[in-house]
């Protein structure tokens, strides 16, 4: 890789060994995906943030070098592992070290966002900038959706980048490789914002490459389908980019039965004692839409409802969050469903969700069963 001069001394520890850290990290990065040069970016978004993905070892990292790094790119975050307005049961030392993260991301100029739908929450940089996503959903938005360049970035890449405020010139990064080289042929019919999930998580699983083709049957979508879509993709496979460009080049098929083995795989339980919504967490229009839904309904199950604070907060005046919280969601912010301690296997048998990513992360990494079902068959079913 090239290097400027003054990216050389900063390497050299000569602006301090913090920086040296997160220049060492982007060059081992760059090495491995054969980048010629490091670029700035505009903006960097951070995972790594709830105490469950980072544990013991991730606290003392942060709390360490936040006495010297400081992010020099504007800095979000993704969410913690709990509402901290809110009553739990969760333990002392979850709490502790959870605020000790928040912490050290505060001390080193992060905005404490605590959310994974930054795009609906700050203004965007325009079309075409770089920007450094570790949020896989994000990344995939930014890169399919809003014409953002960024890689699926990990949480310790992301935060090199924002202490250096550059990132690798690799990968999605590079305009030729944003364009699709393989096709997703949808043979089926796609309804609900469950079966664009479901697209978007057999496509990453079945895609090795960066970029992929859905055809112009995604154009006009819903926002929050596309959300769905994205989320799923970003979280089964290495792809961090759809299209719907038409190219001639190889296809993949994806009907009735692939659907199905993807169902198979996530739909583990019939039903479940709680309800989960937000992952990625809900926006105002799926606020909206939701509240519409269960106007004048309750709830017959336990239902937790995971958006940003700032959402809630827009929510709250518009009345929104009081035709929620009158049909017994409870709305919990600065968290997701994904990796949250309020949903384990010691609580619950079974989660009923919408979500792809959440259903993913709830089976194979906190061991809770999962009922896989649409937004609009879940209020059909579990409301009254």
């Amino acid at each position: 890789m090239h290097l400027t001069r003054e990216e050389e001394d900063a390497l050299d520890e000569k602006h301090g060994q913090a920086l040296s850290i997160a220049y060492k990290i982007l060059l081992s990065i760059g090495k491995a995906t054969n980048a010629e040069r490091l670029i700035p970016v505009d903006w960097v978004h951070l995972s790594g943030v709830n105490y469950n993905t980072i544990g013991d070892a991730g606290v003392k990292f942060l709390t360490k070098n936040s006495e010297e790094m400081r992010f020099l790119a504007p800095t979000t975050i993704n969410p913690m592992g709990y509402d901290s307005h809110k009553q739990n049961n969760l333990s002392n030392n979850f709490k502790r070290q959870q605020m000790e993260i928040v912490k050290a991301y505060e001390k080193m100029g992060s905005v404490p966002s605590f959310s994974c739908i930054p795009y609906e929450l700050f203004q965007l940089p325009d079309r075409g900038h770089n920007v450094s996503f570790a949020e896989s959903n994000a990344a995939v938005m930014a890169n399919s959706v809003f014409g953002l360049h960024t890689n699926k970035e990990s949480s310790l890449s992301a935060l090199a980048s924002a202490v250096t405020g550059k990132a690798p010139y690799s990968d999605l990064r590079i305009r030729s490789i944003r364009d699709p080289k393989i096709k997703i042929k949808i043979e089926t019919e796609l309804n609900t914002e469950l079966d664009y999930g479901i697209l978007g998580y057999f496509s990453g699983k079945s895609i090795k490459e960066s970029c992929v083709s859905f055809g112009p049957e995604i154009s006009n979508i819903e926002f929050y389908k596309t959300k769905s879509l994205a989320a799923a993709l970003g979280t089964s496979g290495v792809c961090g980019m759809f299209s719907n460009k038409e190219i001639n080049g190889n296809n993949v098929s994806f009907g009735k039965e692939e659907e199905k083995s993807v169902m198979d795989e996530l739909n583990t339980t019939e039903s479940g004692d709680v309800i989960a919504l937000g992952s990625p967490q809900l926006g105002t229009h799926e606020l909206e839409l939701l509240s519409n839904m269960v106007d004048g309904k309750k709830f017959s199950k336990k239902c937790m409802i995971f958006c940003p604070r700032s959402l809630y907060e827009k929510a709250s005046n518009s009345g929104i969050a009081q035709r929620l919280e009158n049909a017994g969601g409870s709305l919990i912010c600065d968290a997701c469903t994904c990796l949250s301690p309020l949903l384990t296997h010691e609580e619950y048998d079974g989660v009923i969700t919408n979500s792809v990513k959440a259903a993913h992360y709830l089976n194979k990494s906190s061991g809770v069963s999962v009922s896989l079902t649409d937004l609009r068959s879940i209020i059909r079913k579990y409301t009254m």
